[in-house]
């Protein structure tokens, strides 16, 4: 068995949470994962300032706390926090255990950064990081030739799991059931918390009054066969279920099959069972061979936003918001190439506060050019002043311009990817590309469960008997819902249609949504295109990631069998 921990889902996660892991509990391995598609943007400008950065900085200072902890307890460190300079980043952790006088091994892997080959890509103005999703093997590599410390730049999330793995193991890459058994575990302990009863939708089960406030951090046990226990370290808070594991596996997923560079996971072969508290089993995972195509994720400026946010106050909060918006369009003597309103309206009427009787319009602004979105649209918002609506105040006052990036994804043939691992001795290790791979291909949709026989019916949030859980892919969201029981299923699978959810989330409805079935997980789950526009750094969206619109839809009213409720 091998027992792999996560001490970061991103950059800016719990800092304490390595040291947590380190003493929480036994552990053969403790990961943490930095990047995000936002984070590599934000360590490219790093790097644009100086050369010498590019890496999550954080992990430094929490080596700084930790490699004795570490070096003492025989825990291996694998993380992804080199993001766009890795071999800095090993460099430095080098230089401080040589400086607390630890003799630790140091590995990292390189090859994920394509910037110089941008011209590849097409056309991309301003083009700040080209990175390839790398798999496992290289870690593993390192890991086998004594590495202590393994730090990686852009691999996919689960490669923090699967690598290890690999190295402890000897799977190979024609291991590919136990292959995605490993990739299952390590999305699962990728975001952290999120497995363990964190951005759960059952939260107050978990987190409620009484309860320790902050989920214990989750570990993964992982077994031969590529099965494993999903846990965390005793007396941690929060807890480890059945659907705080479904939650995590339907989050950024879409169809049944989950491509990646090791192999192909098969999530609708996944079978979960509770094994006592805290426990959760995971087996039957089946694996086919990855894609020939390695993904590419292309971070470039695409301009420049602005913001500005008024408050409407009492009556006429219609009236108001359409005279703010004439009176500030006519103000305007250039206006930009985007110019979006959005009317909140978190008024209450006959409210007790001011806070409560106020709505908020607010107003984003997108261009190339900065001098569009700054100064000029600041003095438009505040010359208003007296000239506006009664009550005229903003929330904040305009401040200039600022740079927004652009995400987008490409693939490149991974033949031509000089994925390497730098093994602690300085020698490196070429890692070459799977001979045996597979494309993607759709899968038949399973058959429908027996419908729910009919029976009176309630109005009801649908949260009441389904969770949700939501994110990024790209400018698309990902929304998973799962029943919590086998009639919620039956149900859920035959109500829950993309017509359906187009009418109880109306964003939706002129996008394309795909709908996959995941009997196992009593799962559907729905991949909604364009909706976050160019991605979280392009904030085109008020939720940019789409992070609570499972919430959302969990708050929307329709019929729901009384025998459910």
């Amino acid at each position: 068995m091998l027992r792999i921990g996560n001490a970061s889902g991103f950059y800016g996660d719990r800092f304490a949470a390595f040291e947590e892991m380190l003493t929480g509990g036994p552990l053969d391995v403790l990961t943490g994962d930095y990047l995000a598609e936002l984070t590599m943007l934000i360590l490219a400008r790093d790097r644009l300032k100086d050369p010498g950065l590019g890496y999550a900085k954080t992990f430094l200072r929490q080596a700084e706390q930790c490699l004795a902890l570490a070096a003492e307890r025989g825990v291996k460190l694998v993380v992804n926090a080199g993001g766009l300079n890795p071999a800095r980043l090993a460099e430095a952790v080098a230089e401080l255990a040589a400086k607390q006088g630890l003799a630790l091994r140091t590995g990292h892997v390189l090859g994920d950064d394509l910037l110089a080959r941008a011209a590849e890509f097409g056309p991309r103005p301003g083009l700040l990081a080209a990175n390839a999703y790398l798999g496992g093997a290289g870690i593993a590599a390192c890991l086998r030739g004594g590495a202590d410390v393994v730090v990686t730049g852009r691999v996919t999330d689960a490669a923090l799991v699967t690598g290890p793995a690999m190295a402890h193991f000897g799977w190979g890459p024609d291991d590919l059931d136990p292959l995605a058994g490993a990739v299952v575990a390590g999305h699962v302990l990728e975001c952290g918390t999120q497995a363990t009863g964190g951005n759960y939708a059952f939260f107050r089960e978990h987190l409620g009054p009484g309860a320790d406030p902050r989920p214990g951090f989750p570990l993964a046990e992982i077994h031969a066969d590529g099965s494993s226990v999903i846990t965390k370290h005793p007396g941690t808070g929060g807890a480890v279920t059945v659907e705080t594991v479904t939650a995590q596996l339907l989050y950024e997923t879409a169809g049944p099959r989950y491509a990646g560079p090791d192999v192909t996971a098969r999530l609708d072969t996944v079978r979960l069972a509770q094994q006592g508290p805290d426990r959760v089993l995971v087996e039957g995972v089946r694996g086919e061979a990855p894609p020939p195509g390695l993904k590419v994720g292309l971070n470039r400026l695409g301009g420049y936003r602005n913001e500005v946010v008024f408050v409407l106050t009492g009556l006429d909060v219609e009236a108001k918001a359409d005279l703010v918006r004439r009176q500030f369009e006519q103000a305007l003597t250039r206006r930009p190439a985007e110019l979006r309103w959005t009317l909140a309206r978190t008024d209450h009427p006959d409210a007790d506060t001011e806070e409560a009787a106020s709505a908020l319009l607010r107003l984003t602004v997108r261009d190339p050019d900065e001098r569009a979105v700054g100064r000029a649209v600041g003095a438009a918002a505040v010359e208003l002043g007296l000239a506006g609506y009664p009550g005229f105040h903003l929330t904040a006052p305009p401040g200039p311009g600022t740079p927004y990036g652009v995400f987008e994804t490409a693939y490149t043939d991974r033949r031509g990817v000089p994925h390497t691992a730098v093994l602690p001795d300085g020698t490196t290790r070429p890692v070459p590309a799977p001979d045996r791979t597979r494309p993607l291909e759709p899968l038949a949709e399973p058959p429908l469960p027996e419908p729910l026989p009919a029976g009176p019916t309630r109005r009801a949030p649908l949260g009441l008997v389904a969770g949700a859980r939501s994110g990024d892919k790209g400018g698309d969201a990902n929304l998973g819902v799962w029943a919590r029981t086998e009639d919620g299923w039956r149900w859920l699978a035959h109500t829950l249609t993309t017509d359906l959810l187009r009418r109880l989330l109306p964003e939706t409805a002129a996008l394309t949504v795909e709908r996959h079935l995941l009997p196992n997980l009593r799962a559907v789950n729905f991949t909604i295109a364009g909706l976050l526009g160019e991605g979280v750094a392009a904030q085109a969206r008020f939720d940019p990631q789409a992070k609570a619109l499972g919430e959302w839809l969990r708050s929307r009213h329709l019929d729901i069998p009384e025998a459910l409720l």
